[in-house]
This record gives C-alpha cells, structure tokens and sequence, in this order.
C-alpha cells in the first residue's frame, strides 16, 4: 500500500509550502480525528487527508484546515474571517508582566481588534483577578473570540463588543494592548498566498504608509488609560520611530520599543502621562 503521508509530503513540497513534512503530518492526524469512527477504513482516512492536501496544496492556512491555533501555549479555535495569532505577538503579554509584575492586580484590560481573541484571553488568563474588554468591528472574527472565550471560561471577566476601535470603550483602563493592522497597502499583494488570499485584510491593510491605525490611536488612548496607565501596541518592520512619534504628540510617554524572537522591533510600550503634565 502506497504511504499517502509521503505522497502528501511531495504534493505540498510542489506547491511551495513551507514544512511539507510537518503539515503533512498534522493533517494526517487531523483526517484521523475527523472520522466518524474508529472502525472507518483505513482508506477512508486516506481520502480525507487527500482533500486536506489539496486544499493546503491551494495555500489554505494550515490553521484554517484543522480549526487550531496555539498562542502563549493555549489553545484558540480559528478559521476564516479570522486573524491567525501569530508568535510574535506574544511578546505583548511578555511586556505586560513586565509592567505588571503583580499577576495578582486586579486589572482592567483593553484589547483593540481582537479577532480571535487571543491577547485579551491570554492576559486573562495571566493575571487571574484581570477582566477586560475586546473590541472588533468583524463581526466574523468576534464569532470566534466568543467561542474562544467560552472554550477557556471567561465568560465573566472578557467581554466582547462589535464595533470600531473605541467607539465603545468607556475611559479608565490600566492597560490596552493591540495589535492593528499595520502592512502598508501596496505590500499586500507580495504577502505569502495564505495570508493574502486567505487572512482578513482588514486585519493586515494599515493604508497607504501602514500607520493609519496607529493615527487613530495616538489621539484616543490617553483618554482610555488611567493615569500611569500603559499601551502595549506591536508594530511592523521598520515603523519604531514613526509610532513613537505619533504616540508621543498623543501625550502618551514612550517607554521603550520591544524586539522579538528575531531581534526585530515589534512592540512599543507608552504610559500615560501625569495629569499635571497633560
């Protein structure tokens, strides 16, 4: 009998993905788990795994194939219409237990553009006496957020609100952290196929320097923060120095710009400013 997994490793190596063998692999477990039975035939799973292949083989999102996604090693459901998390995001939760070193405080969270959830549920998850608020105008992406904040049992310290980025928020957070969209427009179409073809682009598309989002920001976080209160907000390559300066004239204080895995800049933490100094 032909090894299907092996034929899966090739297809996919053809098509240009990254890691055949291990999506493979894990699509080979996941064709396993979706049989109704565990009396299905053999190539039953085979047939299944095969369709998989292919849609992976189109450059679907491995994510979006089998539902999961895992950040600061909890587990999210996600699937399209929703913003993948990405590693490099966690270093948001990173610097809010460098802020908060307390994982006792009784904090108030704000997330801006949620989508699965995943920043506003780990925080939560972190600081056990935390509650918080997400925001997203996808409707779409908040289904997900809902089901993610039910899977983890936050129902009574996450709350979740369709609309723009603070339309809704009431003033008087400890902390807002978000992760905008922040790719320039004409850089979209250069993205990998399972992002730009796949992904929400209103969740990548930062308008035409990929600072849109932050403009919007930098003239309504103060008001949000409590005073002495911080933003923790990632930011795209090469966009440090313009943020900064956007945060900066929005009377918020710049702490530190925070690299990555990678050694990049992708996070920038800002507190605001003393009233006397307002």
């Amino acid at each position: 009998m032909s090894d299907p997994v092996a034929a899966g490793v090739q297809r996919l190596r053809e098509a240009g993905v990254d890691n055949p063998r291990l999506d493979a692999r894990l699509l080979w477990d996941h064709a396993g788990r979706l049989q109704q039975s565990a009396l299905v035939a053999y190539d039953r799973r085979a047939h299944i795994f095969d369709k998989l292949v292919a849609r992976r083989a189109a450059r679907e999102p491995l994510a979006y194939l089998t539902g999961h996604k895992e950040f600061w090693s909890l587990d999210f459901a996600v699937g399209p219409g929703c913003l993948i998390p990405r590693p490099d995001t966690e270093t948001l939760i990173e610097e809010l237990k460098r802020v908060v070193p307390d994982k006792t405080a009784p904090l108030s969270v704000l997330d801006l553009g949620t989508g699965s959830g995943c920043i506003l549920i780990a925080a939560c998850t972190e600081f056990p006496n935390a509650h918080g608020v997400g925001i997203d105008s996808s409707a779409e992406a908040l289904a997900w957020a809902i089901r993610n904040v039910a899977t983890h049992k936050l129902q009574d310290r996450a709350a979740l609100i369709e609309g723009g980025w603070l339309e809704e928020a009431s003033p008087g957070f400890d902390v807002v952290l978000s992760n905008p969209p922040y790719i320039p427009s004409a850089d979209i179409a250069a993205l990998e196929p399972e992002v730009r073809d796949h992904e929400p682009r209103a969740a990548l598309d930062g308008g035409p320097d990929g600072l849109d989002a932050y403009r919007a920001l930098s003239t309504r976080i103060t008001r949000l923060l409590r005073p002495g209160g911080h933003a923790i907000l990632e930011i795209g390559i090469g966009q440090a120095e313009a943020v900064c300066g956007l945060l900066e004239g929005g009377n918020l204080q710049v702490l530190r710009t925070v690299k990555d895995l990678a050694q990049i800049p992708r996070a920038i933490v800002a507190r605001r400013n003393p009233p006397e100094s307002l």
